[in-house]
């Protein structure tokens, strides 16, 4: 009898076609998550031909692409207006959906070189490249704007002014950023999963950075899962269940990440004027509709309602669940100190990620022959951005104290259980 050569566990190939399959399911899964979110915000009364096109730029925000807004800003009508925002839960769908797309040939490997790496991760970035390059000329649009009652819309029925304002969208900020964007998201896929494989140089990530990093993923997620069950309770008990699922669909990540932060004792400034809102807590419109700029933080908002004190209540039972989940996947061996500096640096990198991409900034104004901005539904503003290094030194503070008492409250149930505590998951984890 022959010697048989040992069994090997399969490996999916990477080529082309599954680096193809990884970019369309990505498209798809945003596509499908804002359309129904704009459909559920009301985008659906648009103009013929403009659905689709508003998609498009929901999606391309969401990879951090930058839309121009474009009016008819001739001798007679002049439009000022700007957009920054990113549509989290757009953002979130691809990542998880690209990311699982980029790890699944790589599963059942414990090792994989650094070419087979840039190899594969290239394929999908060329592909990701001729997606951005499509989706930046199908996004741009055109709407006839209304001048409203009064003086103003007799002045346009008087000249035979009818302004236009539309979007469209900048090649060259979309690709680069939405490139980046691909980028970010391959790395911390590589970083987060338990069992993808890592270049030889790298495996010492296994111990010191990917059991940090797995932890604020999920603690990100974790307060998505709580945003939704309140959402859903405002949903049952207040109505609006169109509107609570625009904003679950479009920006829940941009209502749940702040609102973590702010938990931690951050401040945020922002204003609202005019008739934009915010997906956002009615009580949080409330602080924010003043003459001057708005201080957003837990006094302010408990002077409007005395609930967000559950805010803080809930920071420190999911942090400290974070601090002990961390332990859990760390070596053993570890100090408790270390795993709270870990636990610190992650925290507050990840407050500073939040800070960066939780930011708002939208405003309007029409003039007509030099009369304009004059309020109602011809001019508004909004913004939203925190106090950027406070939270981030409060983040770090929180980390230390939570990895502390999770690491010590991990040491003592696994000696309660006789557990072994801190075993990195293998490649067929």
């Amino acid at each position: 009898m022959s010697a048989r050569t040992p069994l090997r566990p399969a490996v999916a190939r990477h080529g082309w076609a599954q680096a193809l399959g990884t970019v369309l399911a990505g498209l798809v899964a945003m596509g499908v998550v804002a359309a129904l979110g704009l459909w559920a915000a009301g985008a659906g009364d648009l103009p013929v031909g403009a659905f689709p096109r508003v998609v498009t730029a929901t999606v391309v925000t969401a990879v951090g692409g930058a839309l121009e807004v474009t009016g008819n800003a001739d001798a007679l009508v002049g439009t000022d207006a700007a957009l920054s925002v990113l549509p989290l839960s757009v953002t979130l769908t691809g990542a998880l959906v690209i990311g699982w797309g980029f790890l699944r040939p790589l599963r059942h490997r414990a090792v994989a070189g650094a070419e087979e790496l840039a190899g594969w991760a290239g394929r999908i970035a060329f592909l990701w490249l001729l997606a951005l390059i499509g989706m930046a000329y199908a996004a741009h649009q055109t709407f006839e704007i209304s001048l409203g009652e009064g003086l103003l819309n007799d002045l346009g029925d008087l000249l035979g002014i009818h302004p236009r304002i539309g979007f469209t969208t900048d090649l060259g900020a979309s690709v680069l950023y939405g490139l980046l964007w691909l980028a970010g998201v391959l790395l911390l896929a590589l970083l987060v999963s338990p069992g993808a494989p890592l270049p030889g140089r790298l495996l010492r990530c296994r111990e010191s950075v990917r059991p940090a990093a797995f932890t604020m993923v999920t603690l990100l997620l974790a307060s998505l899962v709580i945003g939704v069950v309140i959402c859903l309770v405002v949903a049952g008990t207040r109505g609006h269940a169109s509107r609570t699922l625009a904003v679950l669909l479009l920006g829940l990540p941009n209502v749940a990440w702040p609102a973590l932060t702010i938990g931690m004792g951050a401040t945020w400034d922002g204003r609202v004027e005019g008739p934009f809102g915010l997906p956002m807590p009615h009580v949080l419109d409330q602080v924010m509709r003043t003459p001057d700029l708005s201080t957003v933080n837990l006094g302010t908002l408990a002077e409007h309602d005395g609930r967000v004190w559950w805010l803080p209540a809930a920071d420190v039972v999911l942090l400290l669940a974070a601090g002990f989940l961390l332990a859990a996947r760390s070596p053993a061996r570890t100090p408790p100190w270390r795993l709270a500096v870990h636990m610190a640096v992650a925290l507050a990198l990840t407050v500073l990620m939040i800070g960066l991409l939780g930011r708002i900034s939208a405003h309007f104004g029409l003039s007509v022959l030099g009369i304009g901005n004059l309020g109602g539904d011809l001019s508004g503003r909004v913004f939203l951005r925190p106090r950027l290094w406070g939270a981030v030194g409060l983040a770090a503070a929180w980390g230390l104290v939570a990895g502390y008492l999770g690491a010590l409250l991990a040491r003592a149930v696994g000696r309660r259980t006789g557990a072994v505590r801190g075993r990195v998951p293998g490649p067929d984890a």
